[in-house]
């Protein structure tokens, strides 16, 4: 049984449709990455998994347990976090604060302070900026915040969306790794990203969207090999 099954998903913004009845699967332990054009439907894939989108149609199951119509904040209490796209951290309050907040939920103090201590592993900038305003943060460094605020709330399943964008070159090898490093230590990653290459480079599978669609669906290593499925989709 998927992790997560999205099946049929249709979501409109008034007259216009979305998403078009798309179905996919992510497995258990997977780093699956959506890719497509601005306006292919990714982010508004994302919002309707956490239910932050009113849905038309279809379903979405996770761990078995179809939560199509759970609250956002239910979904969350399912381990299923999400990171959303501009990073969104609490401007107004301190690092240390947004990552307080992501563990909003837990009540098990050693194993928020386990947790506050991984994130500093994973991103020993945050520790270092711990009383300054999030606000205050480079891009940058808001990215690694939003990622760490997200990991405090114990995902079993992390969405991802756009975690590259507006980040120099350097930065994003950086994000990638460290993505890599959260997939290994065994959260299984759901991957929105405009960077096709880089999203190939860490997915095990990859949906290609278009215009609501998903036009295909391929394992890394056949879009790495396939030059046709390159030039499709990746432009060479």
């Amino acid at each position: 049984m998927p992790m997560l099954e999205v099946s049929n998903l249709v979501v409109s913004y008034g007259a216009i449709r979305a998403l078009k009845g798309i179905s996919f699967s992510v497995e258990q332990g997977e780093i699956i990455s959506l890719i497509g054009s601005n306006g292919a439907g990714k982010t508004t894939t994302m919002h309707s998994i956490s239910n932050l989108l009113k849905k038309q149609d279809g379903s979405i199951t996770f761990k078995g347990e179809d939560i199509t119509n759970l609250a956002p904040d239910q979904i969350v209490r399912r381990g299923l976090i999400h990171v959303p796209e501009g990073r969104r951290v609490f401007s107004n309050l301190t690092v240390r604060e947004n990552l307080e907040m992501g563990a909003y939920i837990r009540k098990d103090k050693a194993g928020i302070k386990q947790d506050m201590e991984h994130v500093f592993d994973l991103f020993p900038r945050l520790k270092e900026r711990l009383a300054q305003l999030a606000g205050t943060l480079s891009g940058g460094e808001q990215q690694m915040l939003a990622m760490g605020r997200g990991i405090m709330s114990k995902p079993q399943l992390l969405l991802l969306d756009e975690p590259s964008m507006g980040l120099a070159p350097i930065l994003v090898d950086e994000i990638f790794s460290i993505i890599q490093r959260i997939k290994e230590e065994g959260t299984t990653i759901l991957l929105v990203e405009q960077n096709a290459f880089k999203a190939m480079d860490i997915a095990d599978r990859v949906y290609v969207l278009k215009t609501g669609e998903i036009s295909a669906s391929h394992t890394s290593v056949e879009l790495k090999n396939d030059p046709q499925i390159k030039q499709a989709y990746l432009g060479g």
